[in-house]
C-alpha cells in the first residue's frame, strides 16, 4: 500500500494508465486488465463505474464493451484521478490531523509538512496520464499495443 493513496486509488492509477496505452477509443474489459494487472476482479469493477460516473472514462457493456478514457491522456493529470477516489485532503489538511493548524498557530511538524504537501500537490497536477503511460516501464504494461 502507498503512503499517500489508498488501495483503491492505486487499482485506479494502474488501470487508467493501462487503458491509456491502448489505441484512442479501443476498449478494454475487466477480464482483460485484472489478469495483467492482478487487481481483484469486483474491486476494480467498482473503482472503473466510479470513474465512468465521474467522467473519467466511458465504459460499454456488452462482448465488445469494456473502458476507455473519457477524455484526452494528455489532458487527464494524476489530481483528477486522485480527486476522484481519493479526494485531495492531504493537499490542505494537517499531517498530525489538527484542525486549527496554520502558519500563524503549527503544529510540531508544519513547516516540513507544508513543504511535502506542496511538492505533493504540483506532481498532481503537473504529472499527465498520456506522459506517465509513455514513461511506464513496468512489464505487465511492455505488451499493451500503442
Amino acid at each position: 500500500m502507498s503512503l499517500i493513496f489508498s488501495r483503491r486509488c492505486e487499482y485506479a492509477l494502474q488501470a487508467v494508465l493501462y487503458i491509456a496505452l491502448k489505441p484512442q477509443g479501443e476498449m478494454s474489459s475487466i477480464k482483460e486488465m485484472t489478469k495483467k494487472l492482478d487487481i481483484p476482479y469486483h474491486f476494480l469493477g467498482k473503482i472503473l463505474q466510479d470513474l465512468s460516473r465521474k467522467g473519467l472514462l466511458k465504459s460499454l457493456k456488452g462482448p465488445t464493451g469494456g473502458f476507455a478514457l473519457g477524455m484526452p491522456a494528455k489532458d487527464m493529470t494524476l489530481f483528477h484521478l486522485v480527486e476522484a477516489i481519493d479526494g485531495v485532503e492531504l493537499t490542505s489538511k494537517c499531517v498530525m490531523g489538527f484542525p486549527e493548524c496554520s502558519g500563524k498557530n503549527p503544529c510540531a511538524v508544519h513547516e516540513q509538512w507544508a513543504d511535502l504537501r506542496d511538492g505533493i500537490y504540483k506532481m498532481l497536477v503537473n504529472k499527465h496520464i498520456a506522459e506517465m503511460a509513455k514513461d511506464m516501464k513496468k512489464p505487465m504494461y511492455n505488451s499493451i499495443s500503442r
